[in-house]
């Protein structure tokens, strides 16, 4: 499975990592961490030695009750760290954004991929990803960040998840983005509950049955916390086991904060897929 980002193409037949780059003050695990410059683009380099594929930068925390961001605000806070990371890494690069705006000053700043946890819904948004050339990542969120944890609720979670991602594919056609340049991702932790999040976990064979390639972000995420009972800062152990588990149903891309632990568990859970579709399983 490939993806086409602009002026290169991912070869994803080995399940890639994409590293988290927050150039925030108020994300739910790294919040402030790097919200200068210098020390994002220092993150996003030490990531790609780590051996990420991707790394996905973001002006805007999307946990719920962070502040809103306006386009201006945002494209200061990512373009100049884009920028800066292309002149000194050939790692591919990321904007997580739903603003039209922020895409395409990011695109124009070297970004080749648009990470959307709204899939494209604002207004402008389709538009702009579709002229861009870039990858586009499709999530599915249920409500918006600030109020998507209320009361979550559905009758049978993967269909309805799967469901809406093959809408926003056929929209994201309609608006001429070719298939090849889309991915899907089931938004872990967005507007699910703990049995949601799981069931999505279990039914990724489902979701990499639309035929595109899967992004998977359970990093650090509330539901290994209401697993372990650790804080985010100590979850570790359940995010690497949780992307080993999500790339042996079925997942492309792990999203993750921690790239060199789970590189090497990637890479374990693919050779182990790989051995059983050799051998029939």
């Amino acid at each position: 499975m490939k993806l086409a980002c602009r002026n290169r193409v991912l070869d994803l037949t080995t399940p890639a990592v994409m590293g988290v780059l927050n150039v925030t003050p108020d994300s739910f695990s790294d919040g402030g961490r790097y919200l200068g410059c210098a020390a994002a683009v220092e993150r996003g380099l030490r990531m790609a030695e780590e051996g990420a594929a991707i790394i996905d930068v973001g002006g805007e925390s999307t946990r719920p009750g962070a502040a809103l961001v306006s386009a201006a605000e945002e494209i200061d806070r990512v373009a100049p760290v884009i920028e800066r990371l292309v002149a000194r890494t050939a790692v591919a690069l990321s904007v997580d954004t739903s603003k039209p705006e922020v895409m395409a000053a990011a695109v124009k700043a070297g970004a080749g991929i648009i990470n959307d946890v709204r899939a494209l819904r604002a207004p402008g948004a389709l538009e702009a990803a579709a002229a861009s050339g870039a990858a586009v990542c499709v999530m599915h969120m249920l409500g918006e960040p600030a109020t998507m944890q209320s009361d979550p609720r559905y009758q049978d979670v993967v269909s309805e998840v799967a469901a809406f991602l093959a809408e926003r594919v056929a929209a994201c056609a309609a608006a001429g983005i070719e298939r090849g340049r889309l991915c899907i991702d089931p938004g872990i932790g967005f507007g699910k509950r703990l049995q949601h999040n799981l069931a999505l976990i279990e039914g990724l064979p489902v979701l990499a049955g639309l035929g595109f390639p899967v992004l998977v972000g359970v990093s650090r995420k509330s539901l290994i916390g209401m697993i372990t009972g650790r804080p985010a800062e100590h979850r570790l152990a359940g995010s690497i086991a949780l992307a080993a588990l999500c790339v042996e149903r079925g997942a492309s891309i792990v999203r993750a904060h921690d790239v060199a632990e789970t590189v090497d568990a990637v890479k374990v859970a693919a050779a182990l897929a790989r051995r059983g579709a050799t051998a029939g399983v």
